[in-house]
């Protein structure tokens, strides 16, 4: 099964609510992030992701390694995700959506049915934001 490599935020605010993004054209709803370009490192490619989508700017410092994840692949099928996932604190005032984000969400501690997740955010990411 093919990996695709991306960087994932697992972003909470002060009421503990995790923030899901779903992209245009998609059902599923994730954590934010996205591909690496040439030469990126997974830090590196958080922080152009979360500015590009969600006109979040945020520095190295601000974010928490949680490790490296993997999941089906929720919009590729037949390919699986593998996922560096790190940890940041947002306010719902702070993010915008923005590039190929149709909408964002803020779920409540511990919803995890409300909307669809992707297998990445249901099985592994979810989970450092409440558990």
């Amino acid at each position: 099964m093919p990996d695709i490599h991306v960087s994932a935020a697992v972003i909470v605010d002060h009421a503990g609510r995790a923030l899901v993004v779903r992209k245009q054209g998609t059902t599923r709803f994730m954590q934010p992030g996205g591909k690496p370009e040439a030469g990126e490192s997974p830090v590196q490619t958080l922080i152009r992701e979360l500015d590009e989508e969600l006109s979040l700017k945020v520095a190295a410092a601000d974010l928490r390694p949680l490790g490296t994840f993997i999941s089906a692949a929720a919009n590729e099928p037949g390919h699986r995700v593998v996922a560096d996932a790190f940890a940041l604190h947002a306010e719902r005032e702070d993010v915008v959506v923005q590039a190929e984000l149709a909408e964002l969400r803020w779920l409540e501690p511990g919803d995890r049915t409300s909307v669809p997740l992707a297998p990445l955010s249901e099985e592994h990411l979810l989970a450092f934001a409440w558990d």
